[in-house]
């Protein structure tokens, strides 16, 4: 399955000491160009978890009362966590549920200059 930037898929998330995964959101972040081009994708983790912090950089916050939050497919305010990446064979994705728009990739991407330094 070839991915676009920005779409909110589901996908089996590895855990990271590789003992399973679980099947969760996460959000395309690599460019189209690699997508089209290459097997995998970049994706960012997605969780509903309300123990997680909110305010971080790093984190982009989902309120899917908003229009643009309804248009992610998702069922819950969620946290898009630009500092858990990963590479994900695009094969493997189980489906697309939504995506987020231009502007909000905006957000996004300052997220991921946060989570990677980049000036």
């Amino acid at each position: 399955m070839s991915v676009r930037r920005g779409e909110v898929i589901i996908v089996n998330y590895p855990y990271t000491d590789q003992t399973g995964g679980k099947v969760r959101p996460a959000l395309v972040v690599q460019a189209d160009v690699w997508n089209e081009r290459l097997d995998n994708t970049i994706l960012a983790s997605i969780t509903s978890s309300r123990n997680q912090r909110r305010g971080d950089a790093t984190q982009y916050f989902i309120d899917i009362s908003t229009t643009n939050g309804q248009l992610t497919g998702l069922r819950f305010d969620s946290i898009v966590q630009c500092k858990n990446l990963l590479t994900y064979d695009q094969s493997r994705i189980q489906h697309i549920i939504g995506r987020l728009p231009a502007a909000a990739m905006a957000g996004i991407d300052a997220c991921l200059k946060a989570a990677l330094d980049i000036q």
